[in-house]
């Protein structure tokens, strides 16, 4: 996956990421757009935002407390199963835009925060904050604005996180696993 085709050549799935990131990228150059992207990138890191609104839940939702530090658990692991996932796969951070952020490691296959935002999206979700859904899509767009994504190493976090929640939904809400 080091090899990076030309942009030009039709059908390639990894000419239309650079294309896309590219695109977006340029919106970045707004500088409202990379004030939210850079916010969003710093928020995000290690799965900072996703653990704290988990940890949140159980200081204000007493009843559901273990419920709550289940879904933080499933984020974290799906963080954690990005950054193994990418150790393997080891595919660069895209070289040809300038990135606004830093990033905490130079592999892009799969995003991590898009797996953290997923996972905390379908698990909060199903105790029912749906207010992280939008703000877990903002996160995953950031990665593409700020340039430090593909799309598919997006759409590949976001799957992993969503996946690793669902499979634990039932745990999550005090069940068995799984």
């Amino acid at each position: 996956m080091d090899h990076i085709p030309d942009l030009d050549v039709p059908g390639d799935p990894r000419g239309l990421d650079h294309r896309i990131v590219s695109a977006l990228r340029e919106r970045g150059a707004d500088p409202r757009v990379a004030g939210a992207a850079r916010a969003l990138s710093r928020a995000g890191e290690h799965a900072a935002l996703w653990l704290a609104a988990g940890l949140a839940g159980a200081a204000v939702d007493g009843a559901r407390r273990g419920a709550w530090l289940r879904g933080a658990a499933l984020t974290a692991g799906a963080h954690l199963a990005s950054t193994g996932v990418k150790q393997v796969v080891r595919r660069p951070r895209p070289a040809h835009v300038e990135p606004l952020v830093r990033t905490a490691g130079r592999h892009s296959f799969p995003s991590s925060h898009a797996a953290s935002a997923a996972a905390a999206a379908v698990a909060y979700g199903t105790l029912g904050a749906y207010a992280v859904v939008p703000l877990a899509a903002a996160m995953c767009l950031s990665r593409l604005v700020a340039g430090v994504h593909y799309p598919s190493d997006v759409a590949a976090g976001a799957a992993l996180g969503a996946l690793t929640a669902r499979l634990g939904a039932r745990w999550i809400r005090g069940g068995a696993r799984g």
